[in-house]
């Protein structure tokens, strides 16, 4: 008997769907493998490139893309903080929380005013595991808004779920005011130097606050109360970072509208997890363990989506940087010049669309790619008339360097591009 018109199609329960997910990551992870949370830093890496299905599906399995880049035979990709940074930061950290917060609650006074602090609530935010720490993390969020008076979060747990896989971030404060509004405090170890700092570093700031402000304002939802998410988180991050070249706090607000916007959008497009996992071959894992044969079939088996940018963000980078190359990827040459080329993929067909072979000439590209071609040939026609037997030799000894280089370049690529299995 056929199904009624109106009836509806049975579903997986969501608990049952969650584990299910969670099992089939653990698979992919390896039975062994402690699985790397995924912290802000990578959601703002993901957000920047999330075509790549790749890195959102080993960010999401929790996978150890360095160790897994060393199993492929690739170097891993070396980024990151000192450790001598990572300890000057800690030690300011804890200087601008000292006694309470007091001078990190002043510092958050004098640039937003309202009522001046005289003190404030440091709730415990200790629970077992990083959902219990979540869920004391709301409470205590609901408690300070209805008390009305200062309180510091000291690295509070919010949750955000990032393509149908949940992940636990951990900024460095919230402050909730008496007005019932929450700021996000962000405490890097780089200098403001006459009020001002590197503005590399305060783009990377903002862009990792703002994935902390969009996980705030999931929180605001569930807390309710009479503002709108929107308007209880505060788009505006508190950046404290010491005072010229001594250790002395000092502070600036950084407007992250522009990056939430962005951070919301991309997060937006990224397709679930679940999704790219059944799209793998049975029994396909990155457990870096597994022989190199069988570990590169499987991350082949997941699209990527490379460009030059990656380098600074993804232990992978130079696996997928080679494989780009090998195939000939516009890509590898950077996100700006493959958006420009439209249709013409690989560096091939760029160049028989430039020569006239292949390519439509309506198509503005292609049109370009041809006109560029046609400026070069009459350039280099002009310099030959123009310098005679001096410019035929230049041009040799161009041709002669140029080849060198090529060969030289494409040595190099060989030897990178042939990263073999150990």
């Amino acid at each position: 008997m056929s199904e009624s018109q109106g009836s509806a199609r049975p579903t997986t329960p969501p608990r049952e769907r969650t584990t299910a997910i969670r099992q089939r990551l653990a698979e992919l992870r390896g039975p062994t493998a402690v699985p790397r949370p995924l912290d802000a830093r990578a959601l703002a890496a993901l957000a920047a490139n999330p075509g790549c299905r790749r890195r959102a599906l080993l960010d999401g399995a929790g996978v150890d893309k360095g160790a897994l880049a060393e199993a492929l035979g690739s170097p891993s990709a070396a980024f990151g903080q000192s450790q001598f940074a990572i300890a000057r930061g800690n030690t300011f950290e804890a200087r601008v929380k000292s006694d309470g917060g007091t001078e990190l609650l002043r510092l958050l006074h004098e640039h937003t005013g309202g009522q001046a602090p005289e003190g404030a609530a440091v709730p415990d935010l200790a629970a077992a595991g990083p959902e219990g720490r979540a869920a004391r993390t709301a409470l205590a969020l609901r408690e300070a808004t209805a008390s009305g008076g200062w309180t510091l979060l000291d690295h509070p747990m919010l949750a955000l779920e990032v393509a149908g896989s949940p992940a636990y971030l951990e900024p460095d404060a919230v402050v909730v005011a008496p007005d019932g509004r929450w700021t996000v405090v962000e405490i890097k170890s780089f200098p403001m130097i006459d009020a001002a700092a590197d503005p590399s570093k305060v783009g990377a700031a903002a862009r990792q606050a703002a994935v902390y402000v969009l996980a705030l304002e999931r929180v605001a939802g569930l807390v309710g109360g009479a503002l709108a998410p929107a308007d209880r988180v505060a788009h505006s991050v508190l950046l404290v970072c010491p005072k010229d070249f001594s250790n002395l706090p000092t502070a600036s607000l950084v407007d992250v509208r522009k990056q939430l916007s962005v951070t919301r959008r991309q997060l937006a497009r990224l397709t679930r997890i679940e999704e790219i996992a059944d799209g793998l071959p049975p029994g396909a894992t990155f457990d870096p363990e597994r022989p190199c044969e069988e570990l590169t079939g499987a991350v082949e088996a997941v699209p990527a989506s490379y460009a030059p940018e990656c380098l600074a963000a993804c232990e992978l980078a130079f696996h997928c940087r080679d494989r780009a190359r090998a195939v000939d990827a516009v890509t590898a040459l950077g996100r700006g010049l493959r958006a420009e080329l439209g249709g013409l993929t690989s560096v091939g067909a760029v160049l028989d669309a430039a020569r006239g072979h292949t390519g439509d000439a309506s198509d503005p590209a292609v049109a370009a790619l041809r006109r560029a071609a046609a400026l070069r040939a009459e350039a280099l026609a002009g310099a030959e008339v123009r310098g005679g037997v001096g410019a035929t030799a230049g041009a040799g000894a161009t041709g002669a360097v140029g080849a060198t280089a090529g060969a030289g370049a494409t040595a190099g690529v060989g030897a990178r591009g042939g990263a073999v299995c150990r």
